[in-house]
């Protein structure tokens, strides 16, 4: 199955956007795909051969998984490529634009129990909700 390539242009520094990113006081704030959504824990241990978890449940509290993965290669402020505890691969890509943008570019293989478009749109929509909260925190 081919690998999914989503772009979002973010008005912050490739520093800012890397802290955002990775650090778990943000990534709690963030990282889920719609309002009915939290991430109440999140763990990273940003090394190569660190590993992640982030907690994603509905706020309900209808269903919620754990999603973690292990880091393969680390360039602080350019790039991340980690696998997923089912082996599926990611890339996240920070591009410098000019002092204040960036474009943050992830890369992933999908998984074979949801529609394409289904993985696309989630994705999409945490990739979404990451931008607006850099933009209005930074």
């Amino acid at each position: 199955m081919e690998s999914i390539t989503l772009e979002i242009t973010i008005l912050a520094s490739a520093e800012k956007v890397w802290q955002y990113f990775n650090s778990p006081e943000h990534i709690i704030r963030w990282n889920f795909a719609d309002e009915t959504w939290h991430c109440p824990e999140a763990e990273n241990n940003l090394k190569e051969g660190g590993t992640f978890r982030y907690r994603m449940e509905a706020k309900n509290g209808s269903f919620g998984f754990d999603f973690q993965g292990t880091y393969d290669e680390i360039v602080p402020e350019h790039r991340i490529k980690y696998h997923l505890d089912d082996g599926r691969k990611v890339k996240v890509l920070f591009e410098q634009i000019d002092a204040h943008t960036t474009k943050l570019i992830q890369t992933f293989e999908p998984e074979n129990q949801n529609p394409i478009q289904m993985q696309r749109d989630g994705w999409y929509a945490i990739m979404n909700n990451f931008h607006k909260y850099v933009e209005e925190n930074a």
